[in-house]
């Protein structure tokens, strides 16, 4: 059965909003012995429209020609600053609350939660949206539930995701629930990704923290960086900044909303996680926590399903290279 899939732009969309979940689904139709996914592209007229990026995309069907392609497996709305001016268009909103019933799975990609928001769609589900716009999609939509540090959410039928390359990790779990695993494991790697950060991890790794303005931490990060798995206890660390532990963990808090030791588990949990997709080496958990100062091999077990949302285990079982067959001959690169 090949499912019909629509996404939703209007000038201002964000680019990879659009064109990372679409790749999503072309990569899984050009992996597979035939389609899977039928691609339509809706604006407020067929042909380009320009996203925020100032690249045009090219719409091939207008928003009134919705009713016409019911009933839809799936819509997506994009995200990207023209969605504040989208979301007062009446006529929009009223083909959306119309078409809803008729779609299997509605769903948005970063700040298109405010269009699906104001239409009404999203009235007493747990939703998420890019974090710098978290608070007011709540303040303004107070029947939502948002939950500000999702990667992406599923409530029911309704699916909504954090800023830009979560859009791809959203499409990833869409074929995912459709066509298995391996199918969106090696739609993953053909795409460059890891597979798939999971709905409910947080939106920033320890490196994107890292490149962020930590401020007076910034020397002492970057120490913890180029060895994560080194002795550093609060009192080296201080020593280390020249200031107190108790300061030190005031400086954390501030800049980084964390403790200094939450910090260093979590740099240490993604070296164990690479760790894992290497398929050179077979390296046991009780190897991997004693590499990583993780303590044994049950904690390390414990402490990964709480930040990755899956077991050591199962990760390596789903993500690894060696566990994902090829299903068709791969893509060549140009």
């Amino acid at each position: 059965m090949t499912r019909h899939i629509a996404l939703l732009a209007y000038p201002d969309c964000q680019l990879l909003d659009v064109s990372g979940p679409w790749q999503v689904f072309a990569s899984a139709n050009a992996l597979s012995p035939e389609p899977l996914y039928r691609l339509t592209l809706i604006a407020d007229v067929p042909g380009p429209v320009m996203t925020n990026g100032e690249l045009a995309v090219y719409a091939s069907h207008m928003y009134a020609d919705m009713p016409q392609l019911l009933p839809l497996d799936t819509l997506l709305v994009a995200g990207g600053s023209g969605v504040m001016d989208k979301r007062h268009d009446q006529h929009v909103l009223a083909l959306l609350r119309e078409i809803a019933p008729q779609v299997r799975r509605l769903g948005s990609i970063c700040s298109g939660a405010f269009l699906l928001a104001a239409a009404g769609l999203l009235d007493g589900q747990r939703v998420t949206t890019h974090w710098r716009h978290a608070s007011q999609l709540a303040e303004e939509y107070p029947a939502l539930s948002v939950e500000s540090d999702a990667m992406y959410i599923q409530s029911g039928d309704r699916y909504t995701s954090a800023g830009i390359t979560a859009g791809i990790d959203l499409a990833l779990s869409l074929v995912e629930a459709d066509h298995g695993a391996a199918l969106a494991g090696r739609v993953a790697r053909e795409l460059v990704m890891f597979l798939h950060r999971p709905g409910g991890q947080s939106q920033f790794s320890e490196i994107l923290r890292c490149q962020q303005d930590a401020g007076p931490l910034r020397r002492l990060l970057d120490h913890l960086h180029g060895d994560p798995g080194g002795e550093h206890s609060l009192e080296s660390m201080a020593a280390l900044m020249a200031v107190s532990p108790r300061h030190l963990t005031r400086l954390f808090k501030r800049y980084l909303t964390t403790t200094p030791g939450t910090y260093l588990t979590q740099l240490r949990l993604e070296q164990a996680r690479l760790a894992l997709l290497d398929e050179r080496q077979a390296i046991s958990l009780e190897r991997l926590a004693e590499r990583w100062r993780l303590g044994g091999a049950e904690q390390l077990r414990r402490q990964f399903q709480r930040y990755y949302g899956v077991s050591p285990s199962v990760y390596r079982q789903r993500f690894g290279a060696a566990a994902i067959p090829t299903l068709v001959e791969p893509l060549s690169c140009p």
